[in-house]
């Protein structure tokens, strides 16, 4: 079954409604963004989840496979396979978003939130990657005239645990509403498992999976009504989404 991540949540109600419509992943923006969380906010949604979360309060021991342990090809079904088993003890699993922050305040914010990953979503190095002590899942924008072979040449196995796809776009690291073209991640998701951003809507989200066939799909924009987090379209794209099983 296809995995769910509603990104850009910023209140309880939400981030609990999300969880109840079988979110499998939430994900705060710590980023400089509209849907920045603060403080506050952040802390009220990992108490509410924790509550939701009972037998496996956040964060979750998520351990995957070391470099040692898999060779490059099989890393990333190998650690698709484990945040999968995991997500069997604790639902949803909470994601902290950043973009170009150094790692020391990544890793202090990824401890004080109890983030059980951290997706990286600016133009970080392969030092940052090294030094972030939670599982990555890494952000990799396509842009008009990128192929499939310049995806695949970036993704670095050994370094971060799953990768996300999104839209490029020169004005923003993620949540511009705007899909890209779905065959560049056909043709990756054909190898590798992929998170499907990019424009995806309750309406669309059916024919995404079809047609890429990710492990998961991510969704922020097209969660909205008038740049709020709308609880009934979250509950339709998890309806959409997860009622592709059998066709998978």
């Amino acid at each position: 079954m296809t995995l769910v991540k509603i990104c850009g949540i910023r209140d309880t109600q939400t981030a609990l409604a999300a969880a109840e419509a079988g979110a499998d992943f939430i994900g705060l923006v710590f980023a400089e963004s509209r849907r920045q969380i603060t403080p506050q906010a952040c802390h009220d949604i990992v108490q509410t989840l924790t509550q939701h979360r009972r037998h496996a309060p956040p964060p979750v021991d998520l351990a995957g496979p070391t470099r040692s342990e898999v060779s490059p090809r099989t890393w990333f079904p190998a650690w698709a396979e484990a945040i999968e088993l995991t997500l069997t003890r604790a639902r949803p699993l909470l994601v902290g978003v950043f973009a170009n922050m150094n790692a020391h305040e990544i890793n202090d914010i990824a401890e004080a939130a109890q983030l059980d990953l951290v997706q990286l979503s600016g133009d970080e190095d392969e030092t940052i990657l090294r030094a972030i002590r939670r599982p990555i899942l890494r952000t990799i924008h396509v842009h008009p005239g990128d192929e499939s072979a310049d995806i695949t040449e970036r993704l670095a196995p050994g370094l971060h645990a799953a990768t996300l796809l999104d839209t490029g776009s020169p004005h923003a690291h993620g949540g511009t509403g705007l899909p890209f073209d779905w065959t560049i991640a056909q043709d990756v998701a054909a190898r590798f498992p992929i998170v499907l951003a990019g424009g995806l809507t309750p309406a669309n989200v059916h024919q995404a999976i079809r047609t890429v066939r990710p492990w998961a799909v991510d969704v922020s924009t097209g969660v909205e009504t008038n740049t709020t987090k709308d609880p009934q379209k979250i509950r339709a794209f998890i309806t959409a989404a997860k009622g592709l099983h059998h066709d998978n």
